[in-house]
């Protein structure tokens, strides 16, 4: 038997959730976001696949989803419980399978590992799980690495399976933009552009020195293998254990005074130390993230000169690094991550729980 990756995503997730609680919304533009409230600053979680229609996606402002959406949309509040308890049993379903490794990466989304000869049956036998306990549906993607089956799964939406191998990998991607590439963003996309790379097989063919020498070592060598879809193929059931923690709000009005700035990252800062000590690991490193008006980001960190348990030092760190942050400028984002010291007897992942406002 042959050695397989899954990989399973959920069609609208959050969305799908919203509307199994609310079936009188179903075929209706749901909108899910900040508090439910179109006028307030907050940015798009989700989008049902009515509202997308309308140009509507994930990490849009509030105000302009509302500008874009139709009369009937429906906008609602993120509800994190739901969510966590619709994924809970999603996973189970998923567990229960016979012959599988399971993997989460996230609320929505997971890696099977399988060695069968029908890996299609197993796609499909995991559908009907996932449907059946919880009256949701999933799209899943067959690859012989996790990078092609991350990729399959997007062919396959919505609700339907597809296989993408060495044996398909460039008669499907060689012709695409390297943008569909899974880990390459617009800046990856537009570094590569400047080179004459715009394609899946230009990639695969380009000279591995010239990614190197753009990216480093690392990353060029990892770019280069993308191009031919190269990646893991080990699914790995490690229990999720969270590097770091974050919480962020974005203000209903813009912050202008110094004052408020501290205000605003002093009480951050503690919930963020809280969520880690509530893991029993101390702090090692403090980041915060700022948003400028009308929409700059930028991201400032900071090791600590030791792992520390101390809430106030977390609460200090935090205001030594918002003290670099330019006064003339109106904020409405601020953000403060606290990442942990690695737990005993094994790494944690890149994922960290984000939480929003407080």
């Amino acid at each position: 038997m042959a050695s397989w990756v899954l990989h399973v995503d959920m069609d609208q997730f959050i969305a799908a959730v919203e509307v199994l609680r609310r079936p009188e919304l179903a075929g209706v533009p749901v909108i899910v976001g900040g508090r439910g409230d179109p006028t307030e600053r907050a940015v798009v979680s989700t989008a049902s696949y009515e509202a997308r229609a309308f140009g509507i996606g994930s990490g849009m402002p509030l105000k302009v989803a509302a500008r874009k959406a139709p009369e009937d949309a429906v906008f609602l509040p993120v509800d994190h419980a739901a969510y966590e308890s619709a994924s809970a049993e999603v996973m189970s379903a998923l567990r229960a399978l016979p012959g599988v490794v399971l993997e989460i990466i996230g609320w929505d989304e997971c890696f099977l590992g399988v060695e069968t000869d029908d890996p299609d049956a197993v796609a499909r036998a995991a559908q009907v799980a996932v449907l059946d306990a919880t009256g949701l549906h999933c799209s899943v993607g067959i690859g012989d690495n996790k990078v092609r089956a991350k990729i399959a799964t997007g062919f396959g939406k919505p609700r339907g399976v597809f296989r993408l191998t060495e044996e398909n990998w460039f008669a499907v991607m060689g012709d695409r933009s390297t943008r569909d590439l899974w880990g390459v963003g617009p800046k990856v996309q537009k570094r590569l552009a400047a080179h004459g790379i715009a394609t899946v097989r230009e990639l695969a063919d380009a000279d591995r020195e010239l990614l190197t020498a753009e990216f480093g070592p690392r990353m060029g060598v990892w770019y280069h293998g993308l191009g031919s879809g190269v990646g893991p193929a080990t699914v790995d059931d490690a229990p999720w254990v969270a590097r770091s923690h974050s919480r962020e709000t974005t203000f209903a009005h813009n912050l202008t005074t110094s004052e408020q700035v501290e205000a605003a990252l002093s009480e951050l800062a503690g919930h963020a130390f809280d969520d880690c000590a509530a893991d029993g690991r101390p702090v090692v490193r403090v980041h915060v993230k700022v948003r400028y008006a009308p929409f700059e980001t930028r991201t400032f960190g900071r090791t600590l000169s030791r792992p520390t348990t101390d809430r106030g030092e977390v609460i200090e760190t935090a205001l030594a690094l918002g003290a670099t942050l330019d006064r003339q400028r109106e904020v409405r984002l601020l953000g403060v991550r606290a990442e942990m010291s690695v737990p005993e007897g094994g790494a944690a992942t890149e994922r960290t729980p984000v939480r929003g406002r407080i």
